[in-house]
C-alpha cells in the first residue's frame, strides 16, 4: 500500500506541473488506455499459450487411447460447468453479448450493474473454465472469452484511477477493450477495429477513436513483442484461381452461411429448453450427455470433432489433404452446439471458422478443385459461417484476411460475407450475439426493466 501511495502521490505531482491543460487532460485521458492496453496483450499471449497446451493434452488423449474421451470428456464439462455455475455465472459461454450487454448498461442507471458481466472474478473463472473444456475435447475458441477478459481489464483500470484524475467513459473503455481484445486472440488489428465499429458499438466512432486505434496497436504490438510477428493461420497459396470461381465462393456462402445461421437457431432452442430445467441435476445430466456424445462421435465417426479446430483449418490450407467427407461439417456444428450449451465458459468465433472451413474443403472435394482454388473456398466457407453466426460480414471478412495475408482475394471474402450476411438474415435478422445480449440484459436489469429501457430485447426473444 505504502508504494501504491507513492506511486499516486509522484503521479499527481507530475500532473501539477504540466501547464499546457488541453495537453495534460488528453495525455491523462489516454494513460488509462495505454495500460489496460499492455496488461490485456500479456494476459491474452498467457491465454493463448495455456490454451494451446489444454488442447495439445487432449491431442495426447486421443492418441494415446482414444475411448479415455469417454471418461475425460464428461469429467472435464461438468468441472467446467461446475466452476463457473459456483464462481461466476456470467463467465459462461462465448464472452462476446456480456461485453455487448455491459455497453449496454454503462450508463449512470445501470453502471454497477456492469460488475455482474465484467470483473477479475469473470477474468479468472472465464480462462480455468474454458481451459477445463478444451482439456476436455470441448469444441470452444478462445477468442470470444478472450474479449470479456480483455473489456474486464479495461473496466478495473477505469474503477482503479483516482478520484483526481480526469474522467474517462466507462462505455468507451469497455468497447476499447473488446476490440483490443480480439486483436490480441487473432493478431488482426483491423479486425479488431472494424469489430467495434460493426458489432460493438452504437457511439460515433469520432468520439473514441483515437483510444481505439492506440489501445489495439499497443495490445497487438505487446502480443507480438512476446509471440513474434505470427500470422493466425500462414500464408495459403492463392495464386493461378479460376476465373469462374466466383460461382463456387457463392456457392460456399449461401451453404456456410445457412449452416452458421441455422448452427445459432439450434443452440438458442437448446438454451430455451434448458430453461425449463427446475433442478441442478437436470443441468448436470444434460453436462455429462453433452460430452458423451461428442465423445462417442469422436470415437465411432470422426475424431476431428473435437477442439477449436485450428488443426483443421490449417490441414485443408497448408497439406495436400484439402478436401473432407460430407458429413464433416455436421460434426462441428453438432459439437459446437453441445458444447456451447453446458453453460462452461467457451467461444464460438474459431469453431464458426472451422465448421466453414469445412464446408469449403467439402465443396471442393465434390468439383475437385485445384489446390489454390480449394484454398479460396475454404477462406470463403470462414468468412461465410462467421457471418452466419454474428451478421458481421465486414468483420468476418478482414479477419480472414488478416489471419492469411492474402489481400488479392479481398473482394471474393467481402462477396461471401455480403452473401452470407443476405442468406442468415432470411433465417432470422437477429444475430446469436443479438439474442444472448438481451437476454443478459433482462437478468440483470430484469425482464420488465429490459424492455422498457431496451425496446429490442422483446424482438429478440428466440422462437
Amino acid at each position: 500500500m505504502m508504494i501504491i501511495d507513492w506511486v499516486r502521490r509522484l503521479g499527481k505531482g507530475t500532473f501539477d506541473r504540466i501547464r499546457n491543460e488541453k495537453f495534460k487532460h488528453n495525455l491523462m485521458q489516454a494513460i488509462p488506455f495505454w495500460i489496460a492496453s499492455l496488461l490485456t496483450g500479456e494476459v491474452a499471449v498467457l491465454y493463448t499459450k495455456l490454451f494451446a497446451l489444454a488442447e495439445q493434452g487432449t491431442r495426447y488423449v486421443i492418441h494415446w487411447h482414444l475411448w479415455l474421451l469417454f471418461l475425460t470428456s464428461p469429467c472435464c464439462f461438468v468441472m467446467a460447468w461446475w466452476v463457473v455455475r459456483r464462481f461466476a455465472p456470467y463467465a459462461r459461454g462465448s464472452g462476446i453479448p456480456q461485453v455487448m450487454a455491459s455497453i449496454e448498461l454503462a450508463t449512470p442507471k445501470y453502471n454497477g450493474k456492469v460488475n455482474q458481466l465484467l470483473s477479475l472474478r469473470i477474468l479468472f473463472v472465464k480462462v480455468c473454465s474454458s481451459l477445463i473444456m478444451a482439456l476436455g475435447g470441448g469444441v470452444i475458441g478462445r477468442e470470444g472469452p478472450t474479449i470479456q477478459v480483455a473489456g474486464s481489464i479495461f473496466r478495473k483500470v477505469n474503477e482503479w484511477l483516482p478520484r483526481w484524475w480526469p474522467k474517462v467513459s466507462k462505455r468507451n473503455m469497455i468497447m476499447t477493450g473488446a476490440a483490443a481484445g480480439l486483436a490480441a486472440a487473432f493478431n488482426t488489428p483491423l479486425g479488431g477495429i472494424v469489430f467495434a465499429v460493426e458489432e460493438l458499438t452504437r457511439t460515433h466512432i469520432n468520439y473514441f477513436k483515437t483510444a481505439l486505434f492506440t489501445a489495439v496497436i499497443i495490445c497487438g504490438l505487446t502480443a507480438q513483442a512476446l509471440l513474434g510477428p505470427y500470422l493466425y493461420l500462414g500464408y495459403p497459396d492463392m495464386n493461378n484461381l479460376s476465373g469462374s470461381i466466383f460461382f463456387g465462393v457463392i456457392l460456399v456462402a449461401v451453404l456456410s452461411g445457412l449452416g452458421g445461421a441455422l448452427m445459432a437457431q439450434g443452440m438458442l432452442k437448446l438454451f430455451k429448453w434448458k430453461a425449463g430445467f427446475r433442478s441442478v441435476r437436470k443441468h448436470l445430466w444434460y453436462v455429462v450427455g453433452c460430452a458423451l456424445i461428442i465423445a462417442g462421435l469422436a470415437f465411432f465417426v470422426d475424431q476431428r470433432i473435437v477442439g477449436s479446430g485450428k488443426e483443421l483449418m490449417t490441414t485443408a490450407l497448408f497439406t495436400s489433404d484439402k478436401y473432407n467427407p460430407w458429413y464433416l461439417p455436421l460434426l462441428r456444428i453438432t459439437g459446437t452446439m453441445f458444447s456451447f450449451t453446458t453453460g462452461a465458459a467457451g467461444g464460438v468465433f474459431a469453431p464458426a471458422l472451422s465448421a466453414g472451413a469445412s464446408v469449403g474443403a467439402t465443396i471442393s472435394g465434390w468439383f475437385h478443385l485445384t489446390a489454390s482454388n480449394s484454398n479460396l473456398l475454404v477462406l470463403s466457407g470462414m468468412v461465410g459461417f462467421l457471418t452466419g453466426v454474428t451478421r458481421t460480414p465486414f468483420t468476418s471478412a478482414i479477419l480472414v484476411l488478416e489471419m492469411t495475408d492474402r489481400h488479392n482475394v479481398i473482394f471474393h471474402l467481402m462477396l461471401a460475407g455480403m452473401i452470407a450476411s443476405l442468406v442468415a438474415m432470411a433465417i432470422d435478422r437477429h444475430s446469436f450475439y443479438d439474442h444472448l445480449k438481451f437476454q443478459y440484459l433482462r437478468d440483470v436489469v430484469g425482464e420488465e426493466e429490459a424492455v422498457t429501457a431496451y425496446p429490442n430485447a422483446e424482438e429478440a426473444e428466440p422462437d
